[in-house]
């Protein structure tokens, strides 16, 4: 247990432009987090068409993850840790709303494709985050002279 728990908040030694990979991921999930609270079509109103139970709660909680987990990324603190619960939120968003189009008439496996492009490409941003961490260029670099 120690082990894991070491692997996701040690320093990171990356290069410095995975910046440019935590800027993209941080921003998108940030602004789509404080969408959530201010925008009642992609929070409450989404979560209920989706079919989500207790959608107020739901939208509200995902949104804080969003925010929270997004700003880590942004700032390379805790890089990996942060990216986990962003997995977990964009792996649901894909099982909810991606591949349920494979089975919508007129849709099918090309408008998934299109439409899942964002989603696929902030899964694999994350993925890449947790394997490399925030890189030289983040806060959680600093935080000690320990050796990865």
């Amino acid at each position: 247990m120690a082990s894991i728990i070491r692997f996701f908040f040690k320093p990171t030694r990356g290069p410095a432009s995975i910046v440019l990979i935590r800027l993209a991921v941080g921003l998108i999930f940030f602004s789509q987090g404080i969408l959530k609270y201010t925008d009642n079509r992609m929070g409450v109103i989404r979560f209920t068409r989706i079919g989500f139970p207790h959608p107020y709660f739901t939208a509200h909680f995902v949104g804080t993850f969003e925010i929270v987990c997004g700003f880590l990324v942004l700032v390379g603190l805790w890089t990996r840790a942060a990216a986990i619960p962003l997995l977990i939120i964009i792996s649901t968003a894909i099982a909810t709303t991606k591949i349920p189009e494979l089975f919508h008439g007129g849709q099918g496996f090309w408008f998934m494709v299109s439409d899942a492009r964002t989603d696929f490409a902030m899964l694999c941003s994350l993925l890449f985050l947790v394997l490399v961490g925030g890189g030289i260029w983040s806060l959680g670099a600093g935080r000690s002279t320990q050796s990865n």
